[in-house]
């Protein structure tokens, strides 16, 4: 018998930090010995294009009754009347990375749907789970949801610790996905004012999930002579985003908004100095001690804590002692899988009747 299914945007090894952690929590639950089902979805989320609803209709429709069915909230959140033809006969789990009406770069009118749209689709759900007490939280300031939620964050584990750049110039190194909410343009607006200073600067993260944004990137990169200093790299393979971080000096994520931030864990993981922003639960991810975080959508704040670091080689390595202390102190993927485990184990003291009427 299945123990739960999965229902993932696209593919489940997508290199962004929500197919991250969910591609971890299958592997940890298999490898405990639960039964997985993964339904990977093609179509546009959260938008739910013709053919999401298709995919999605079919999948769940395949889905025996009574089985639990853990939806990423990309998938759920805009397709809440595909959903509710099936609310009553499966068990559905909201796994939320983070609203999204917090998404940056969209419209006031489309966020307001998306929050309507997000508030029906997870109040069809038995369960609900996120990734943050942060998004928890927003959840609630939002209105998409006022009742109990299971806080189960991302796991990390202590890597290899970076050695840094063999050459004179420091590497910057920013992991994430080139999307307006990440705001590159804000480090590539900092970095432009610290060109007297030495440094190179790696951007690594998939450029194709809004590819006219990663085309306003490279454009303003050249627009303001960073060309030999800022490099695109796009999504890399695990082994060679492994070696970035080694190689890395200094790590920079510039975002607007996270729901977590599990790249600042990576960060950690591997002793890295951070400079990064207060937006969403950056704030309370960075741990004390491993970096400086400033306003977000601030490009002169980061600028002034990126030539901190530039120029006191001493501030820098402070920090990455601090990172170095706070690696032991990294949640683990074990711990996190434990915790879906035993939300599985409650399916079978719940009584059947106890899900939402839809």
């Amino acid at each position: 018998m299945t123990d739960c299914h999965f229902l993932v945007p696209g593919a489940l090894d997508r290199p962004t930090g929500g197919s991250r952690y969910d591609q971890t929590i299958v592997t940890g639950l298999r490898a405990a010995g639960r039964s997985v089902a993964v339904h990977e979805l093609p179509g546009r989320y959260p938008d739910g294009d013709a053919t999401a609803r298709q995919t999605v209709a079919a999948a769940l429709s395949r889905i025996p009754a009574g089985q639990r069915v853990i939806v990423d909230g990309l998938v759920l959140g805009g397709l809440a009347d595909v959903f509710a033809g099936h609310a009553q006969r499966l068990r559905l789990d909201a796994l939320i990375h983070h609203p999204l009406a917090d998404e940056t770069g969209i419209d006031p009118d489309r966020a307001r749907q998306w929050l309507a749209d997000e508030a029906r689709a997870v109040a069809l759900a038995e369960r609900v789970i996120t990734t943050s007490r942060f998004t928890a939280h927003r959840l609630s300031v939002l209105g998409i949801h006022h009742g109990s939620v299971h806080v189960i964050p991302p796991g990390c584990a202590p890597r290899p610790l970076a050695t840094g750049s063999p050459g004179d110039n420091p590497v910057l190194l920013c992991v994430a996905s080139l999307t307006p909410r990440k705001a590159q343009h804000h480090l590539l607006d900092a970095l432009s004012r610290l060109t007297d200073r030495p440094w190179y600067c790696r951007l690594v993260g998939p450029t194709d999930l809004d590819p006219d944004y990663a085309a306003a990137i490279a454009a303003q990169r050249d627009r303001l002579a960073l060309g030999d200093r800022v490099e695109i790299d796009g999504a890399v393979g695990a082994d060679q985003l492994d070696t970035a971080y080694r190689t890395a000096d200094l790590f920079i994520l510039p975002s607007v908004y996270e729901g977590f931030g599990m790249v600042i864990s990576e960060a950690v993981a591997h002793g890295l100095p951070i400079v990064t922003t207060t937006g969403g639960a950056l704030a309370t991810t960075l741990p004390e001690g491993a970096g400086i975080a400033v306003r977000p959508d601030d490009p002169e704040a980061l600028a002034t804590a990126l030539a901190s670091v530039l120029d006191h080689p001493e501030r820098r390595h402070d920090l990455a002692r601090g990172a170095r202390r706070a690696r032991d102190q990294l949640n683990s993927w074990n711990k996190s899988v434990a915790d879906f485990i035993d939300l599985l184990e409650e399916d079978s003291s719940c009584p059947s009747d106890s899900r939402p009427s839809g």
